[in-house]
């Protein structure tokens, strides 16, 4: 033992020969971790290791940075140059939390460099939580086992840390720490990188005596704006920022990559003794609500959560909906090829208030996730609260030509195929397949691969089309009734809008869906991409997918509203037979945070979040434009207090030519066009019809290599009329 205490004596002497880079680059990395598993380090640490790290000397910065960190150390880990593994107790505070877990740091003291992974045992540890009370053997239990295996033990080793040691001579690991008790337990820790590593006289392991504060269950009053009974988001921290319950540690219902948790009404959240900040909320159409709360001993065993709304869409007939989240395929799940079931998806549904949500089943999860699809609404689905499980076409063979949204299946099985890589390798067979069923269809995430360097909008920059978004969309389009929409709101807006405005543009009549691609592209929520149409009461999955195709809808992100948006009081077609001033009208609503959020504000339009109400701040204003867009041009704007109260905004515009008309608040809400047919004349532009030719090539030249030798005569033909279709609106144009 003295030789070790001399040893590690001697540590500051070492650290300084340790390259600061990548001992910074770990620390940084450890910075992360620990706020991913909701378990941030605190301010003062943070902030003394941005000052270690902008530190000129080199050497100095390493010792500042193992000074930072010396209180979050449980123990110190030393690896002789035989690879012999000692072990010294840390500065850290050995405080748990009963049925919770806390998160450590373990100092290694690498001078063998290996690069095998550090192990912990105990003699005090389960395998798992569950298995408390399960011994591997068939000994009979004893009080003395249950009463001594009260903990469990298990470094952290996913992104954005690794599985192994890097080898340099000091690095941090972090160890979570489970206790079931409340009181004081004591654990034997050891430490090892291998079999006969472990030191002699039992100098690779320690004891520590740890205290766990005890836990309370409180119960959830949950109500929502009428005092009703409903499911809330909550997301819960105690005064050191810890988030409840742990991440890391989460089961379904709850899901480890969301800080927030969702509670229905009546149930219960488990909390060790302490001061917790609580955030509740329905989704965007709510205002967030704070409730500070203390749990002891003596605190009332119940806590009253009342929501709060601003708008409700649906009181004037508009429905949200998400047509895009997933319960399985994304990595997010522990089991991609899994996922999870229906009531866990539909908490999620429920706590965020959407009105519908369309679970797709796609590649990954086919075979398992197809079970649950049965054409109508499943049955954990309520009057207005709407589950429906259809099909993307991602992770298909012809996904390299765009993934497809197909809403309303009756079938999901393509004539003549057994496995997913039977289907066909490019999207017309597919859609034409879909539509016969009297699906919806539509293309998804549709800006991947569209992607321009500049900010216009249309973008006259041709794209690689080398991506899974509305690539093969620019040939589908031509054909009639076999393409219904492009999905927006979960990539930049730009690369989104250019490619609908462009076929707008010769008079194709697609529309704009919002989407959210949970949790694949947003893992924050479901519904931050949202759908809302206009119904007649009462909701049905079906109406409301008629109402998308129809285009009686618009996309937003839930903060911003373009309602009854109407030309000369109509919301259908207008025929016109001369140059004439039409009177557009809507009503629109928006809810800005009272403090800008400036980091938001000064990112690029390609760096999420794409779409946020946030981005169409005016300077520092409360107020949001909102502009008329015809034939793609903004024509006049009219500002609007974000304040959450709807406002009647109305414009006037002289059509001297066929157009589609359209609204949005960019980039956060967008109609769907209204027509106007002057003289019968078609909408026509050259310049638009010259991008889309061009646009056909350039996918063309993409996706040739993808498709089936057998299937490549017809996809070729597909794109060569789509080709001719294009030349032909270009030589109507130039005759206008």
């Amino acid at each position: 033992m003295r030789k070790l205490l001399i040893l590690l004596a001697a540590l500051p002497l070492l650290a300084q020969q340790v390259p600061l880079q990548p001992l910074a680059q770990q620390v940084r990395r450890l910075e992360d971790a620990f706020a991913f598993i909701g378990q941030p380090l605190p301010p003062q640490t943070r902030q003394k290791i941005d000052e270690a790290i902008a530190t000129s000397d080199d050497k100095q910065a390493v010792q500042l940075l193992e000074s930072a960190l010396a209180p979050h150390v449980l123990a110190t880990v030393e690896i002789n140059p035989e690879a012999r593994v000692k072990v010294a107790r840390g500065d850290a505070v050995a405080d748990l939390a009963q049925g919770g877990t806390r998160a450590f740091l373990v100092k290694v003291i690498n001078l063998a460099h290996v690069t095998s992974p550090l192990r912990v045992q105990s003699p005090n540890a389960a395998a798992t939580v569950e298995s408390y009370r399960v011994r591997p053997s068939a000994t009979p239990i004893t009080t003395s086992d249950i009463r001594d295996r009260w903990t469990q033990l298990n470094f952290f080793r996913k992104p954005p840390l690794q599985e192994r040691l890097s080898g340099l001579e000091i690095e941090y690991v972090i160890l979570e720490i489970f206790s079931r008790d409340a009181g004081q337990r004591a654990a034997v820790l050891g430490f090892d990188v291998g079999q006969g590593t472990q030191d002699i006289g039992f100098r690779n392991d320690i004891s520590i005596l740890f205290n766990a504060t005890p836990t309370r269950n409180i119960k959830l009053a949950i109500k929502d704006e009428k005092g009703n009974p409903t499911t809330a988001s909550l997301t819960i921290h105690d005064r050191r920022d810890r988030l409840y319950p742990n991440p890391s540690k989460r089961t379904v219902p709850d899901f480890f990559f969301q800080p927030q948790v969702y509670r229905v009404n009546g149930e219960s959240l488990s909390l060790p003794h302490g001061y917790y900040t609580l955030k509740s909320s329905g989704g965007p159409e709510y205002i967030p609500q704070t409730t500070e709360f203390n749990v002891d001993g003596k605190a009332p065993a119940s806590l009253a959560i009342q929501l709060k709304r601003w708008i409700d869409p649906s009181q004037y007939g508009w429905y949200s909906g998400d047509p895009h989240i997933h319960a399985a395929g994304c990595s997010h799940y522990q089991k991609p090829t899994e996922g999870v079931n229906p009531e866990d998806m539909i908490r999620q549904i429920a706590g965020e208030k959407l009105n519908l949500a369309s679970v797709l089943t796609w590649g990954p999860g086919y075979y398992h996730q197809k079970k649950f699809f049965t054409g109508q609404d499943d049955k954990l689905s309520s009057d207005n609260q709407l589950m429906h499980y259809d099909l993307e076409i991602s992770g298909f063979p012809s996904s390299d030509s765009g993934h497809l949204a197909l809403l309303g299946l009756s079938d999901q099985y393509y004539p003549g195929t057994n496995r997913l890589e039977d289907w066909p390798t490019w999207n017309v067979p597919i859609l034409q397949w879909a539509k016969k069923q009297g699906a919806i269809t539509g293309y998804t995430h549709s800006g991947w691969g569209l992607q321009v360097s500049d900010t216009a909008v249309p973008s006259f920059q041709i794209p690689g089309f080398d991506g899974i978004g509305a690539n093969e969309f620019i040939v589908d389009v031509t054909k009639p009734n076999t393409i219904d929409f492009i999905a927006g709101g979960d990539t930049p807006y730009v690369w989104e809008l250019s490619i609908w405005y462009h076929t707008l543009n010769l008079g194709y009549r697609t529309r704009i869906a919002g989407e959210t691609d949970f949790p694949c592209i947003t893992d924050d929520r479901v519904g931050q991409g949202r759908t809302y149409v206009k119904l007649d009461a009462p909701l049905t999955y079906r109406k409301w997918i008629d109402g998308l195709k129809e285009g009686r809808s618009y996309l937003s992100d839930g903060r911003a509203h373009l309602m009854d948006f109407k030309i000369n009081n109509q919301t259908s077609d207008i025929q016109l037979n001369q140059t004439s001033k039409v009177n557009v009208t809507l009503k629109a609503a928006a809810l800005l945070d009272k403090v800008p959020n400036t980091v938001l504000q000064k990112l690029p339009y390609d760096q999420k979040p794409y779409w946020t109400i946030e981005r169409a701040r005016i300077g520092d204003t409360n107020e949001v434009p909102v502009e008329l867009i015809v034939n793609g041009k903004s024509v006049a704007t009219k500002n609007i207090p974000a304040d959450g109260q709807l406002h009647d905004v109305q414009f006037e515009a002289t059509i001297d030519r066929s157009a589609w008309v359209a609204v949005r608040i960019l980039p956060a809400a967008h109609t769907n066009p209204i027509w106007v047919n002057l003289n019968n004349k078609p909408i026509l532009s050259k310049e638009s019809a010259e991008w889309c030719l061009r646009a056909v090539q350039q996918c063309w030249s993409q996706k040739a290599r993808f498709i089936r030798a057998s299937e490549k005569e017809a996809a070729r033909a597909a794109y060569d009329q789509a080709e001719q279709v294009y030349r032909q609106h270009i030589q109507a144009a130039a005759q206008q």
